[in-house]
């Protein structure tokens, strides 16, 4: 079934159901026809798509949950109190999901419901303003991420080549796992890198498959592992088949299991991986490795000036606190060169003017050395003038 048949047929079932009254029903449908029409304007679509049934199912989720929430009162009878109870009870847990656990999306019924259009439609806009006056929305500020190590651990623990090609394709695509299971055999280019020589895959991540915050762009695989699986399963498939026949439930199921096989934590949370958090791990790898924040960010699909997600996981693993290290271990580094410099400066002049000193020393041991031949000449002399005046005096006495 697609998603125009899953949410129409949803929809039927919210809008006939006896159990709500009329009155929830009938502004329901109203809303329905005005989103409809929103989304076909705002994204200048002759006709709706499938993002924009996917945005219109989660609606028929959020409108049974908020009227169970209320039980089943007109939301045109509201009351400041009866809204006051549900938000707080929201907040401080009091309210569960299915699983029991307090809804982690507080946030997307606040925005989308409480402070839009299907409550400003019930004529209690001014009620939710006075209500939501501590609401302050903010981005969620979570951190999940595995180790490459632990991934390639989660990928030995699958049953068959399709789980394992969809495990790399996310780990090294990045994209969500709705997006990489409309992917087909005519998505994929295979290559011969001019650099490396070694063979790749063009991913193409058309518009039509991505979640309408997404930028569409091709990508090229960075993994060997995943041209090596691209090749076994692409093989004799034809070009406009599904490079994978399975859906999101199985896909989460299989993850499940190799997750529960190899127990493999997130950091910093501790709780099982998902196919969201491998795109978060994708990023925080490629950051480690040395990627700038804006080549991650365009990886990822997002728009040049939408760094948030990207920056946060920058932020936690300390990339950004690392540049000022690294720059005060270069302006050391710096100094000590310069300062070995001047010290080999200081120890050249020194062997010069050793030198200077050890040519002077030699050249008047040379002047020495010489005066003291010439003394020796002279006396020489002097003794051989003395013998011979001797000789004279002894002649001239003997006459």
């Amino acid at each position: 079934m697609g998603r125009r048949e899953s949410y129409e047929k949803a929809k039927a079932r919210l809008l006939s159901d006896r159990n709500t009254c009329k009155e929830n029903r009938d502004l329901w449908k109203r809303f329905f026809e005005w989103e409809e029409r929103k989304l076909k304007r705002t994204n200048n679509l002759a006709r709706l798509d499938d993002a924009t049934y996917k945005t219109l199912s989660h609606y028929v989720g959020r409108f049974k949950n908020v009227n169970k929430w209320f039980h089943g009162k007109a939301w045109k009878d509201l009351t400041k109190d009866g809204i006051q109870k549900v938000y707080d009870d929201l907040e401080d847990g009091v309210i569960k999901n299915r699983f029991g656990k307090p809804y982690a999306d507080r946030k997307s019924y606040y925005t989308k419901i409480f402070k839009a259009k299907p409550f400003k439609m019930a004529g209690k806009s001014e009620i939710v303003e006075d209500v939501f006056e501590f609401f302050r929305p903010t981005e969620n500020s979570e951190v999940n991420f595995i180790e490459s190590g632990n991934f390639k651990k989660l990928a030995t623990a699958t049953n068959t080549l399709s789980q394992k090609l969809l495990l790399w394709l996310a780990w090294d695509v990045g994209e969500n796992i709705m997006s990489l299971l409309q992917l087909r055999k005519r998505d994929f280019r295979r290559q011969i890198n001019p650099e490396t020589g070694e063979p790749e895959y063009l991913v193409d991540l058309r518009k039509e498959i991505l979640k309408r915050s997404r930028t569409p762009r091709v990508e090229i695989t960075l993994y060997i592992e995943t041209v090596e699986l691209l090749d076994i399963a692409l093989g004799d498939m034809k070009s406009d088949n599904l490079l994978f026949s399975f859906g999101q439930r199985q896909a989460g199921k299989f993850m499940s299991q190799c997750v529960n096989a190899t127990h493999v934590k997130c950091a910093p949370s501790g709780k099982g991986p998902t196919f969201k958090d491998l795109r978060s791990s994708m990023c925080c790898y490629l950051l480690k490795e040395g990627w700038r924040i804006e080549e991650v960010n365009s990886r990822l699909g997002h728009s040049p000036n939408n760094l948030s997600m990207v920056s946060r996981y920058a932020n936690y693993l300390a990339l950004d606190k690392h540049k000022p290290k690294r720059k005060l271990s270069a302006n050391m580094m710096q100094s000590t060169k310069e300062a070995l410099e001047e010290s080999k400066k200081t120890v050249r002049l020194y062997e010069m003017r050793f030198k200077d000193q050890q040519d002077r020393v030699k050249n008047l041991e040379k002047g020495r050395e010489q005066t003291n031949i010439l003394i020796k000449e002279l006396m020489k002399k002097v003794s051989e003038l003395q013998s011979s005046l001797k000789m004279s005096m002894s002649l001239s006495s003997a006459c």
